[in-house]
């Protein structure tokens, strides 16, 4: 792929919603995952939905408010995935410069600064959709009669019609795409971005991934079974919701209008496993994210030995988890650095990857005189010297996995 530099970045997250604030929360190790009794309400009451216990948590954005950001006018028929997303598309994008006090940048003669709204455009990911919505308008139609079903929640029923509301909202007029590949689908949309850009169908790309909680979302990762693979005695997985969203544009563009660069995206990689039965659905494949760590790495160009620190997809659940240690070990060392944001996050499925590039931001350039936060194996390789490349991988449900490599911006 060719090298993308990233301008901006956007977040709405359990730990905290804007760059500044999430960039310190991952640095410092902050566990949203650990704040049942954090401030603000909760959507919904996890112990009120299952008539059994349960050790899947949930990681809320606590205190989500979207008229801070949108202002009070034409949020009522919005979902909570495409707020987060709004939200975060609106801060990506003045974190890039792009925008100013809402409008597009412009020089002091009046022509625009850099890519305007016909030259950027989106690719985001989410697993899930909009199952709020898709499950209010069930509910009306089983519960009560169809002829009582809202019509403007209706829209929100399609996989990418909080990409769409994106797009109107802020007046972006390329190119508009969703990936829904579970886990793996924000690292997956650097990879579509890359086609797009290298072919001139846009100039700037909006990339990352939203999941938002609901108490169907929840329902349905319990009774998957997602507390059977835990590892015994730990706290069980963490459910955890946001919205991260990356601008990506070639570095020559970014130079020309003067942005500030926070990383480079220069490798990328993918792989797919079949299960050995055809009756298995859910399973992890180390030999997937083996190949796939390796694709990203000779796409890099970067030796196993050079990479720094990886930000991993470890997220709780024990099958998935050893599974991307041992690819991880057999590829890079059993020494590397593997560190574990959604132990602090939340496993945000769709919205997992582009977390992870976030998280990635905030320990490139960070220096190795302690270790990392969310560390869960080995070392940082070299102590004198700040990290440099770091690998992130997400590892899917179903035999896919992806990884990309990210390196601190050139001073």
């Amino acid at each position: 792929m060719t090298p993308y530099a990233v301008t901006g970045l956007g977040v709405a997250s359990a730990l905290g919603i804007g760059r500044d604030v999430f960039l310190q929360a991952v640095r410092g190790g902050v566990r949203a995952c650990d704040g049942a009794d954090a401030e603000g309400a909760r959507l919904f009451d996890p112990s009120a939905v299952l008539s059994t216990p349960t050790s899947v948590r949930v990681a809320e954005v606590r205190g989500f408010d979207a008229t801070k950001y949108l202002g009070d006018k034409g949020l009522r028929s919005l979902d909570r995935l495409t707020k987060l997303l709004v939200v975060a598309a609106r801060l990506a994008l003045h974190d890039a410069r792009l925008k100013h006090d809402g409008a597009w940048a412009t020089t002091a003669s009046g022509s625009p600064a850099g890519p305007g709204p016909a030259e950027t455009g989106m690719v985001v990911s989410n697993a899930y959709g909009s199952l709020e919505a898709i499950t209010e308008l069930d509910r009306v139609a089983v519960l009560e009669d169809a002829r009582y079903i809202n019509p403007s929640r209706f829209p929100l029923t399609v996989s990418n019609s909080a990409a769409g509301y994106v797009s109107i909202w802020e007046d972006l007029r390329a190119l508009n795409v969703s990936v829904s590949d579970g886990n793996c689908g924000a690292l997956d949309a650097v990879a579509a971005a890359d086609v797009m850009l290298s072919n001139g169908r846009a100039d700037a790309l909006l990339v990352g991934g939203g999941e938002a909680m609901s108490e169907a979302l929840f329902l349905a990762f319990h009774r998957l079974g997602a507390a059977a693979f835990t590892a015994k005695g730990g706290d069980g997985p963490c459910i955890g919701e946001g919205a991260a969203l990356l601008v990506l544009e070639e570095a020559a563009s970014a130079a020309r209008r003067g942005a500030s660069t926070l990383a480079e995206v220069v490798g990328y990689g993918t792989a797919f496993r079949a299960p050995e039965r055809d009756s298995t659905l859910v399973h992890p494949s180390a030999e997937a994210m083996e190949r796939a760590i390796e694709s990203a790495l000779a796409d890099a160009g970067v030796v196993a030995g050079t990479v720094d620190l990886v930000v991993s997809g470890v997220a709780g659940l024990r099958h998935f988890d050893e599974a991307e240690l041992r690819a991880l070990a057999r590829v890079l060392g059993g020494d590397v650095a593997v560190v574990a944001p959604k132990l602090g996050l939340g496993e945000t499925l769709g919205a997992g990857g582009a977390m992870g590039m976030a998280a990635a931001i905030a320990y490139l350039g960070q220096a190795a005189d302690r270790a990392p936060a969310y560390l869960v194996r080995g070392a940082l390789r070299t102590p004198t010297r700040p990290v440099r490349t770091v690998l992130v991988t997400s590892l899917g449900y179903y035999g896919n996995a992806s990884a990309l490599v990210m390196r601190a911006a050139a001073s």
